[in-house]
């Protein structure tokens, strides 16, 4: 079973609008997962689709370093989440955690950025 049967991307693809963004990849959500694995404490914190873009994740470790990825729709990161034991939050409602702008204050230049 690929990546997409297992968390549910292929249908969450199909049932966007046209966007200006791309759809989420196998890679996006691998991305998400290996950064996970590698780092202590990661919380999973998903935005809202929106006219120019799908729906993202940021993953958030214990000290602040944080990546944003695409990845299809909420349900996939409950999914995903689920399966690594990681809390999961809607950021529309509980925003983003302080360490996050402080680890971006701090890193500038080293800044994770979307592909």
């Amino acid at each position: 079973m690929g990546w997409r049967d297992r968390f549910g991307l292929r249908k969450a693809n199909r049932q966007g609008k046209t966007r200006f963004d791309r759809t989420s990849e196998d890679s996006d959500v691998k991305a998400l997962i290996e950064f996970a694995r590698s780092r202590v404490g990661v919380e999973f914190f998903v935005e809202p689709e929106t006219f120019a873009t799908r729906t993202t994740a940021v993953a958030v470790a214990a000290d602040g370093e944080w990546i944003r990825r695409r990845c299809g729709s909420p349900e996939v990161m409950r999914k995903v989440a689920r399966k690594l034991a990681a809390p999961v939050y809607d950021a529309q409602i509980v925003g983003y955690p302080q360490r996050m702008r402080d680890w971006s204050a701090r890193n500038k230049r080293g800044l994770s950025l979307d592909e």
